[in-house]
């Protein structure tokens, strides 16, 4: 088969390897050495890597055996990163079949490209090994379905790259909500901000040195329209539509998928957005400045959430109940919350309720053992959620990011960012699985 016909379509491959997977997966034990590959080694992928290294503290049993990247610098990068992490030099591949064709590996992490990650973890799973895939999981419905449904088929274990649904802190605030403290949930608000030209930089040096016979461009536009070679998409995709959302594919992923866990729900049942460019008049097609309201329906909670790259004020998460509120003061996964109780309410002879001491005080959010509030910020390279994942690679449990969470912020991501696009609210049918320009 041609390099072209192959290689470009990946997904009807993918689709095709799923109906077929019965690859052996091997069982892996306590003292097992897990063995590690990577599809896709540019920014992202050195994250990884560093994660895997703070994981070793704990779970040495690993080898990190390959790295794949269609680039050859990236792949060189690459395995000169993990010989210094990890004490030997990995296989090299250019293709992602070649590498998955190795029988002893075990799992793969992915960190290509957004509009990448669904067909290649369809691939991955297709092929028997377990994963790690960055988020997005997807930012077409076609490709969250395939990729879900390559999943459920089979029995590997599946890590969505949406680490803060490891960090203990966030688990902390989930149970302050299962046990009632707030009362009943009414509205969760996130902003995120960042005052810069976020994933733009003019000199980049990956665009000045990458050069089309070093790479294959059809097989990075894995499905997606042709076009003429463009070193600026390749490297800054989150900036063209044709290949991201940019902020909904990014920063909301996380925080749709953050409010999921919150609610114990997943997917809004309906999306307004608007946002423009407004700070940052570059080559970026995607919005420097969004915001989009949701509501859950069955829950009755309203859901904001807003982005600026012009302006680094006022980050903060706050999720409001009848009887109290838990207020983040920092970005994307903040680990710092404080709960503050809702002394009364009610209105003239209407008395719903009235604490018994009216000066209440901001409580921190403190893991067990502790009397200190997290830190505002925290790296994203945690290492929980690699623990996480490799603990379930050993026992076969169900990871904290799996598969169900990374559909739901992928249809979320979907319906923010058509919501946008298209001018017009977007709805859930969550019976027919499909976005609608109209209520369900």
């Amino acid at each position: 088969m041609s390099s072209i016909s192959r290689r470009a379509v990946l997904g009807t491959a993918a689709a095709s390897a799923m109906q077929t997977a019965k690859s052996y997966t091997r069982i892996l034990g306590a003292n097992d050495r897990i063995q590690i590959g990577q599809i896709g080694c540019g920014h992202r992928a050195f994250g990884h890597r560093a994660m895997l290294k703070l994981t070793s503290a704990t779970d040495p049993k690993f080898d990190f055996r390959g790295v794949c990247d269609l680039w050859s610098v990236n792949r060189e990068r690459a395995a000169h990163d993990a010989e210094r992490k990890f004490g030997a030099r990995p296989k090299l591949y250019k293709y992602s079949e070649d590498l998955l064709a190795d029988p002893e590996l075990d799992a793969v992490m992915i960190a290509t490209g957004d509009h990448q990650h669904a067909r290649i973890l369809a691939e991955v799973v297709g092929a028997g090994k377990d994963c790690y895939c960055e988020k997005p999981m997807a930012n077409t419905l076609e490709d969250a379905k395939l990729a879900r449904d390559a999943v459920r088929a089979g029995k590997q274990v599946v890590q969505m790259g949406s680490q803060w649904l490891s960090c203990p802190y966030q688990h902390q605030v989930r149970e302050i909500i299962r046990g009632g403290k707030l009362g009943k949930i009414v509205s969760i608000d996130q902003a995120w901000n960042f005052n810069g030209p976020r994933w733009h930089a003019p000199k980049d040096a990956d665009v000045a040195a990458i050069r089309e016979q070093d790479t294959d461009w059809n097989r990075w536009l894995l499905g997606r329209a042709a076009r003429p070679f463009d070193p600026r998409a390749y490297f800054e995709f989150r900036i063209f539509k044709d290949f991201s959302g940019g902020i909904t594919d990014q920063w909301y992923s996380h925080g749709s998928g953050l409010a999921h866990f919150y609610l114990d729900t997943f997917i809004p049942s309906d999306t307004v957005a608007n946002g423009g460019i407004f700070a940052w008049h570059d080559v970026r097609e995607n919005p420097d400045t969004f915001q989009c309201v949701s509501t859950f329906a069955e829950k009755q909670v309203l859901y904001t959430y807003s982005t600026t790259f012009g302006n680094a004020y006022g980050d903060h998460t706050i999720i409001r109940g009848a009887r109290g509120t838990l207020y983040s003061p920092g970005g994307e996964g903040s680990p710092q919350w404080w709960f503050l109780a809702e002394p009364e309410s009610g209105w003239r002879s209407n008395r719903i309720f009235q604490s018994a001491n009216s000066k209440v005080k901001p409580e921190p959010v403190t893991l067990p053992g502790s009397t200190e509030p997290g830190p505002v910020h925290q790296d994203d390279n945690l290492k929980a959620h690699t623990d996480n994942w490799f603990e379930c690679m050993r026992s076969r449990k169900t990871p904290n990011g799996h598969i169900e969470t990374g559909f739901a912020h992928a249809v979320a991501v979907i319906m923010a960012t058509r919501a946008y696009r298209e001018g017009k609210k977007m709805y859930w049918d969550r019976k027919n699985e499909q976005i609608t320009g109209h209520p369900v």
